[in-house]
């Protein structure tokens, strides 16, 4: 008999030869091998199938899982269904009205390849609100909800106790509404400066190469930029403009992004000026130029820091208008145009408003008849023409004109209208006339008694006045 170690493998029996199936598995399961053609009957062994376990789909896992899920959503609307019979039971104790019954959740649809959308009423389906009033949205006043316990008389549906709560105030729809009152009163607090064409008075808070940061109150100081400093060149920005110091600008700009303005004082002092000359053009006023260029049309001259132009049609020395720089003229204002910035200025228009600053109505004023017209007679009266109509030459009946005045006559007359913008004047005879007439008999008395007549025409003029106003 052999040892332990030197034992010899058993030698398989014919049976076991003979039988393959008869053999012991062995520890894996080997693969399927291809049927392979029997050597001894020559015919083909049948196909073996793989074991039915690789073939097991995931359908009953499918079908467990949906089976579970419905079985959950029961349960889910059954413990729902509970808490609003609860819930009711609570709110009829207290005298409220009951909430809507709960719906039961739908079943989850299997998955399909596609689906077809979904309405607008299942969207926005608001049958879960039906019954609600706004006290249901906005929830119960806790300081005066009443101890379920006691109002429930220790029913089966009592519910839970809730932990006692400081008593808030009850809230009311009216605690939301608007208050337009407080929303001007914060538009009055937050007020807005800096709106173009503002002019707004600031303090210079800072000063750079380039302009000047000038404080108007609003979020961030405005900037006036070096060349809107004011009228003319300004070289030293830190001598004009100190630290500290008040001026007066022009808002030209609305904030950016940061909350600044655009300011000028060039803009203002511009603005001022117009509004200076035009009250003096208003008023027939004579200023006093200086002459400081000239060009082939006229000359040039500054007024209340704006450029006027002279033409030479305008001045009393036109035909050497050259010489006239650096000297000092008496102008009248011939054309103001701010939106054109046109200001036109003329000499001999200004002799002619001088003369008519010392005129009146009323006046007696003697002249040279320089020219006779269809319509009446031209008067010189020194500088400025006035005109004798024919209807106030005499009371009486006239044939012609020149039967009483004629071309190169000395006329005494009286002045009855002034109209220094049109440079017009209107003068009168026939008021010195004791009969109507007289001057077609006694001219000479007339004119020689012409001072103490006055007198009394004047009286004439106040009561035809008094009668107009």
């Amino acid at each position: 008999m052999a040892g332990p170690g030197n034992q010899q493998p058993l030698q398989p029996s014919a049976k076991q030869q003979a039988s393959p199936a008869a053999q012991p598995p062995a520890s894996r399961p080997a693969p399927p091998l291809a049927a392979r053609p029997n050597a001894l009957s020559g015919a083909a062994a049948p196909v073996r199938k793989p074991p039915q376990v690789l073939q097991i789909t995931k359908k009953d896992e499918q079908l467990r899982l949906e089976r579970e899920a419905a079985e959950a959503r029961a349960a889910a609307d059954a413990a729902a269904q509970r808490a609003v019979e609860l819930e009711n039971a609570a709110r009829a104790a207290r005298g409220d009205a009951p909430v809507a019954p709960h719906r039961p959740t739908a079943p989850v649809a299997p998955s399909a390849p596609s689906r077809s959308p979904v309405g607008d009423d299942e969207l926005f389906d608001m049958s879960g609100f039906e019954g609600l009033t706004m006290a249901d949205l906005m929830g119960p006043d806790d300081s005066r909800k009443p101890q379920a316990g006691a109002r429930a008389g220790g029913s089966s549906r009592m519910a839970p106790p809730q932990p006692e709560r400081a008593a808030v105030p009850a809230r009311t729809v009216d605690d939301f509404d608007f208050d337009a009152d407080a929303f001007l009163a914060a538009l009055d607090e937050q007020e807005f400066v800096g709106t173009t064409g503002e002019v707004a008075t600031g303090t210079v808070v800072g000063i750079e190469s380039d302009g000047v940061y000038v404080d108007i109150g609003g979020k961030a100081p405005g900037f006036m930029p070096k060349k809107e400093a004011g009228l003319g060149v300004i070289t030293n920005l830190k001598e004009r403009f100190p630290k500290g110091t008040e001026v007066e600008v022009l808002v030209t700009r609305e904030q950016n992004a940061d909350g600044m303005v655009t300011v000028s004082a060039r803009a203002l002092a511009l603005r001022q000026s117009w509004e200076k000359v035009r009250l003096l053009e208003k008023e027939g006023k004579v200023v006093q130029v200086k002459v400081n260029g000239f060009n082939r049309g006229g000359v040039t001259a500054d007024l209340e820091g704006l450029r006027g132009f002279i033409p030479r049609s305008q001045l009393q020395e036109g035909e050497n208008h050259e010489a006239l720089v650096g000297k000092t003229l008496g102008v009248a204002f011939l054309e103001v145009n701010p939106d054109t910035r046109k200001l036109v200025l003329s000499e001999k228009k200004a002799a002619t408003a001088t003369l008519f600053q010392n005129l009146e109505v009323g006046q007696l004023v003697e002249g040279q008849v320089v020219a006779v017209k269809p319509y009446g007679l031209f008067v010189d009266l020194g500088g400025i023409s006035g005109l004798l109509h024919h209807s106030a030459i005499t009371g009486g009946q006239m044939r012609e004109l020149r039967e009483i005045f004629d071309q190169g006559d000395r006329v005494k007359a009286l002045i009855t209208q002034l109209d220094p913008g049109r440079g017009r004047i209107a003068l009168n005879t026939a008021l010195l006339e004791g009969q109507p007439g007289e001057l077609l008999i006694e001219k000479e008395k007339v004119m020689a008694e012409a001072a103490d007549r006055a007198n009394r025409a004047r009286n004439v003029l106040r009561q035809q006045e008094q009668s107009a106003g």
